[in-house]
């Protein structure tokens, strides 16, 4: 083995340990965050008491879970049964190993180490630990696996509640990764690839080149999207308590109810990454190239930017979950078939036409004219469209329809 290819593995293998360290440690605290703001939203107390100012929370739930007793119900598929929340879990944590989270890392090094022989690593290296041509192709692929735990969770408890809340995860999974996948074509059509570190290269040129701005629509379908694949209210038909008691995970306890709560939390920080990379730029600081430059102080405020960025989003689902109550299962499926859905074709066509008008008879090469013009094509479509969900005349129940009104009664003569 040549001494760089020790090199790239060393680094590929650091890469993977502090990423998957990284996002554990968000993951553990972002349900302490969410305690915390739901206590704040609720003018109440929240945890205070492990630790200075509640810090030491999740490791006391850690502890909790791995001390608790494993219960397997009876009659259960036990073999599917234990694999369903390790499948969650992968899935969940496999999607932000290919999200660059800053700018290229400056690395350079030639040593000698005992029993490794020479090592040597020359030029930059990308902030992500594997970097994949088929980029958001892959992630949507992987993403998809995490609905086969749901709903073996589901079957295998030998539950009726769980096996409904397992049927109501795979349907409305499906149904909202065909509207999410449908939201970054637009994507593809402007940057034209569909690898990450490409997308943020492109939203590098001009002075403002997120792509919330030229698609938004877009934007607002993938968020859409990412709280229904997340089961987050108010989307959480899958585990409703008042309904199914809590869904597919009913009969979990201890680490197998973690690895569920695990994986839903992970999926959170994983849209919010995507999110934040597919039209916020990434780790892109707007107004300067500065951050281009590939040094060690470009590399960590550049990764300060873009966790502040995601943590902006978490707040987002967090603060969604304490407010707005959840939708009835048939407004759920009707909005991602008859609404989401025929609205991501119909914007695809959109942004399709936009491109080549403003490619093709327009003549516009500047990067920032570009955007503008798609962004003010785009702006009659918003109003449009927020206008007439705003109205209820698309999402609405399907049972919802407006009394007759009462006969009067004939006045006595």
């Amino acid at each position: 083995m040549t001494p760089e290819m020790k090199g790239f593995i060393l680094v590929s293998v650091v890469k993977l340990v502090v990423v998957f360290t990284f996002v554990m440690i968000l993951v553990a605290y972002a349900t302490l965050l969410e305690r915390w703001i739901a206590a704040w939203i609720q003018d109440r107390v929240g945890p205070n008491r492990a630790g200075p100012k509640g810090l030491f929370q999740p490791l006391a739930d850690g502890l909790k879970n791995i001390l608790k007793e494993e219960v397997i119900p009876g009659g259960a598929s036990k073999v599917l049964f234990v694999i369903a929340p390790a499948i969650s879990l992968m899935a969940a944590l496999m999607i932000p190993l290919t999200i660059p989270w800053a700018a290229p890392i400056p690395l350079e090094f030639d040593v000698t180490l005992p029993l490794l022989g020479r090592i040597v690593h020359h030029g930059s290296t990308a902030a992500a630990v594997t970097v994949l041509p088929i980029g958001f192709l892959y992630v949507l692929a992987v993403s998809s696996v995490g609905v086969y735990g749901i709903a073996l969770g589901g079957w295998a408890s030998n539950n009726k509640y769980s096996l409904m809340g397992g049927l109501r995860a795979t349907a409305q999974m499906v149904s909202y990764e065909v509207a999410m996948g449908l939201s970054v074509i637009p994507v593809l059509l402007l940057v034209g690839n569909v690898s990450f570190v490409e997308i943020v290269t492109a939203q590098q040129q001009g002075p403002f080149g997120w792509l919330v701005l030229p698609l938004g629509l877009s934007a607002f379908i993938f968020l859409v999207s990412g709280f229904a694949e997340t089961n987050r209210v108010p989307f959480d038909m899958p585990e409703s308590e008042s309904e199914l008691v809590a869904g597919y995970h009913t009969e979990y306890s201890a680490m197998k109810f973690s690895a569920f709560m695990i994986a839903e939390f992970a999926a959170m920080v994983t849209i919010s990454m995507m999110f934040t990379t597919l039209f916020l730029g990434g780790w892109d600081i707007p107004g300067t190239h500065w951050d281009e430059a590939g040094g060690m102080a470009q590399f960590l405020l550049t990764a300060v930017v873009f966790f502040t960025k995601c943590l902006l989003f978490l707040f987002l689902f967090m603060w969604v979950r304490w407010t707005l109550p959840r939708f009835r299962y048939d407004q759920l499926m009707a909005l991602g078939w008859k609404v989401l859905i025929p609205m991501g074709l119909a914007y695809v066509l959109f942004v399709a036409v936009a491109v080549w008008v403003v490619d093709g008879p327009l003549g516009v090469t500047s990067v920032a004219a570009r955007s503008g013009l798609l962004f003010l094509f785009n702006v009659p479509v918003l109003a449009f469209v927020f206008r007439v969900l705003d109205r209820g005349r698309l999402i609405r129940g399907s049972s919802i329809r407006s009394p007759a009104p009462a006969p009067r009664r004939a006045r006595a003569a």
